[in-house]
């Protein structure tokens, strides 16, 4: 007979690797920097247990590197060669999202449009401060989320559970780049511009623009990930 699970430590577990994940990608902790498992857990007013059981997790991310007798540490942001075959991975995954997900373009562009929105308005917020000299952390939080959530759009209507699975498990890593990759209101401007010609193309009568947007989109993303690489 199987034991009954343990929801309420499920439920600790995941709500600690929630607030790690978050310290992660907001530069709370920086790369390089060492997780103590008991320091964590003094600070999160938990046991060591589900803090050790969150940076499993998080180590199959590779937000997270362990080193044997050392313990963990926030991973070094991703180099060069890291970054391409991210990028390289990208491609093969949002393109082919986009090739399956055209035949449903007609059901799906009134939630795309509004992502499209929400991902806009959030760009004239970053371009509003950064014209007042500072972007704040919580508006380049929201400005990544929509841009996030225009992409997932997308593989929702992709109707394969394990292509958007896949998507998923990139997240972190994806997250984690748009932040670095921010580096001024061009990169705004463009990936804004970007996101209107995929939107555009879905709207089309081609089934073929959505892809061709999709992947000068990737590509456009790539080229400026890498310009100071």
């Amino acid at each position: 007979m199987s034991r009954p699970l343990d929801v309420q430590r499920t439920a600790l577990r995941d709500q600690v690797h929630d607030r790690i994940l978050a310290d992660l990608l907001d530069g709370t902790v920086q790369p390089g920097e060492r997780l103590s498992i008991d320091t964590l857990a003094r600070e999160l007013a938990v046991s060591p247990t589900p803090v050790r059981e969150a940076l499993v997790q998080l180590e199959r991310t590779g937000l997270v590197t362990r080193e044997a007798l050392k313990g963990y540490r926030v991973a070094p942001l991703l180099d060069r060669e890291q970054l391409a075959e991210l990028f390289d991975a990208r491609m093969l995954l949002e393109v082919h999202a986009a090739e399956l997900a055209a035949p449903h373009a007609l059901a799906m562009l009134p939630d795309l449009r509004q992502a499209h929105e929400s991902h806009e308005a959030a760009s004239h917020d970053v371009l509003h401060a950064h014209a007042a000299g500072e972007v704040p952390l919580e508006v380049t939080q929201r400005y990544f989320d929509a841009d996030g959530a225009f992409h997932e759009v997308i593989f929702a209507n992709a109707g394969n559970r394990y292509l958007r699975d896949m998507h998923a498990s990139l997240g972190a890593l994806t997250h984690r780049l748009r932040q670095a990759a921010l580096r001024g209101p061009s990169d705004v401007i463009e990936a804004i511009a970007e996101h209107r010609a995929i939107l555009d193309a879905f709207a089309s009568d081609d089934p073929s623009a959505a892809v061709d947007a999709m992947a000068r989109h990737i590509d456009g993303v790539r080229s400026r990930s890498l310009a100071d690489r």
